[in-house]
């Protein structure tokens, strides 16, 4: 029975009853899109893997930059490229 509730809740397992539902759903959410495959935006391999909080590292290329705690690239940091990127546009 154990078994086939971990493979449920994925990583989030290890909770075991604590924190409830959603929590731990988020959770395995989170830890399974940090550990998906990242593309390189350097070399554009899909090596890219977490070092720490916030830095990312390139396995193919050592290509190392700074994104989001859990994906290489926010929302927030989209829409600042974007609003970089239009602005460059208007000048020219």
């Amino acid at each position: 029975m154990a078994e086939n509730s971990k493979s449920r809740t994925g990583s989030a397992g290890r909770f075991g009853a604590r924190y409830g539902r959603v929590a731990r759903k988020r959770v395995s959410e989170i830890e399974a899109d940090m550990n998906e495959n990242h593309t390189c935006p350097d070399c554009g391999s899909s090596s890219v893997d977490r070092k720490g909080t916030g830095i990312w590292a390139c396995g193919r290329c050592d290509y190392k930059f700074a994104g989001g705690t859990y994906r290489p690239e926010t929302p927030a940091g989209k829409t600042v490229k974007r609003s970089i990127r239009a602005a460059l546009a208007d000048e020219e």
